[in-house]
This record gives C-alpha cells, structure tokens and sequence, in this order.
C-alpha cells in the first residue's frame, strides 16, 4: 500500500474553538487519500482540555479508518500536558518533522 503523509499544522491555542476546523482539515486529508496524517504542533502554544480531546477524536476517526496519525514538535508545556494525561502514550510523538520522515 502506498503512505500518503499529510502534515497538519494548526497554530496558536489548540481549545473548543479550533475542533471543527482541524476536524475539517482531517476528514478533507482522509478523503483526498491521504493514509497517514502527522499533526505538526510547532506552531501551537497551547492547548486545553478540550483540543487535547479533539487530538483525541481525531485520532478515533482515523485508526477507525485504518490510518495512522503521528504527532511531532510539541513544545515543553504542551509535552507536560500530554505526559500528565499519559497522551504520551496514546499518541506516536516525533521531536520534530525531520525526526518522523527519518522514522519512515
């Protein structure tokens, strides 16, 4: 099968008011073929409850459609969120981009 990677990079607070659009941009990624999305975070500041949810969501939606989604360039405070919620463990984290397309 041929990985076609689709990089996401939402920007500034990752919250509620984000969730519809990076919902949009996931299901737009799936259904123009893509097989694995890698969620960029070198661009978001913070994220809440609410967007770790959406990650979350997100990521139901596309191992439901037998797809892969990484994560990479999480910043320290978005990294202790996810260690704090063991996110860390749900989610494949890269250091950075270069670090996922080595991996690949």
């Amino acid at each position: 099968m041929d990985t076609t990677v689709q990089v996401l990079t939402p920007s500034g607070i990752l919250d509620g008011t984000k969730a519809q659009e990076i919902r949009s941009q996931v299901d737009s990624a799936l259904s123009s073929g893509s097989n694995v999305l890698l969620m960029d975070l070198k661009d978001t500041t913070f994220v809440d409850s609410s967007g770790l949810g959406t990650l979350v969501s997100v990521l139901k939606t596309v191992r439901s459609r037998d797809c892969e989604m990484y994560v990479c360039s999480i910043n320290p405070q978005v990294k202790m969120l996810f260690e704090l919620t063991s996110m860390d463990r749900v989610f494949e984290i890269y250091e950075n981009r270069e670090a996922f397309e080595a991996s690949r």
